[in-house]
């Protein structure tokens, strides 16, 4: 790793966990400890941070998804050091690692901040993507998902997604077991303010309206919830919910093209996932 007086870039270990949390919640963003530590179990070799007397800074994770995908994701700066170069220097460390495993795409969802750092880095805009919102009451008062031995995302979810993440839904189901019908699935976890949908995948419309329905209906919770304007049937769905867009964002990729069935994706894992 570098360092140059009190600043270090430098690996993201369990102790910045804490203060990592801290940092994202002071951007208004939606993810817990819990999230944090998903992202280094995941990926303990592409979780950076930026250090300064001591103190988290900055932060960017990679995580992969075999060869074939990366995803950048959690670049974030704490206030008084921005405009300061962390976030460049920390993404073309992780572009760095990126390329010596010989990634063959790189993508990441961008805020209109954002945006053109990410040009300078060679990221190329692919298409929309927006974080839908319904008001409610406790973030942390999910219904129960439906436990099962199956594990449909196995078949279905690298043919839409476009690389295999089954790593990361493991993860995930361990957490909160997803609702499932035939192949098709639903994820749903707590987060800090809102409770999060996401991942759905399902090639039938009536399907994933079921599982969504079912999930958002039963639960008292605010709800985030993001997707592909390009799958207008899930924008009419989140619409019939009482969802409305609260964020814009776009979609990047550096490096070969590979591109998701987002007409099969009615919401995404997330903004640092994918």
């Amino acid at each position: 790793m570098t360092e140059a007086g009190s600043e270090k870039l430098r690996k993201f270990c369990a102790e910045d966990i804490p203060p990592a949390a801290q940092l994202s919640a002071q951007a208004g963003w939606n993810q817990t400890e819990e999230d944090w530590r998903t992202l280094l179990e995941l990926s303990p070799e592409g979780c950076l941070a930026m250090e300064v007397d001591g103190h988290l800074a900055a932060t960017t994770t990679l995580l992969c998804y075999g060869r074939r995908l990366a995803w950048i994701g959690m670049v974030l700066t704490k206030a008084e050091y921005q405009r300061h170069g962390f976030a460049r220097r920390l993404l073309a460390h992780a572009l760095e690692n990126a390329d010596k495993m010989e990634i063959a795409t790189i993508k990441l969802d961008a805020t209109d901040q954002g945006q053109s750092l990410y040009e300078s880095l060679g990221f190329r805009s692919e298409q929309e993507i927006e974080r839908w919102s319904r008001p409610g009451e406790n973030a942390a008062q999910l219904p129960a998902g439906r436990t099962s031995v199956e594990e449909p995302w196995r078949d279905l979810d690298s043919l839409v997604f476009g690389a295999d993440r089954s790593q990361l839904l493991e993860r995930l189901a361990q957490l909160n077991p997803p609702r499932s019908i035939s192949q098709s699935y639903l994820f749903s976890r707590p987060g800090r303010v809102s409770a999060y949908l996401g991942p759905c995948v399902s090639e039938n419309p009536r399907t994933a309206r079921r599982l969504i329905e079912e999930c958002v209906q039963n639960a008292r919770c605010a709800w985030s919830w993001d997707l592909f304007p390009r799958n207008q049937d899930a924008v009419a769905l989140a619409r019939d919910l009482g969802f409305s867009p609260q964020r814009h964002l776009v979609r990047m990729a550096r490096g070969k093209e590979l591109r998701e069935k987002e007409n099969a994706i009615y919401a995404i894992a997330g903004f640092e996932l994918g």
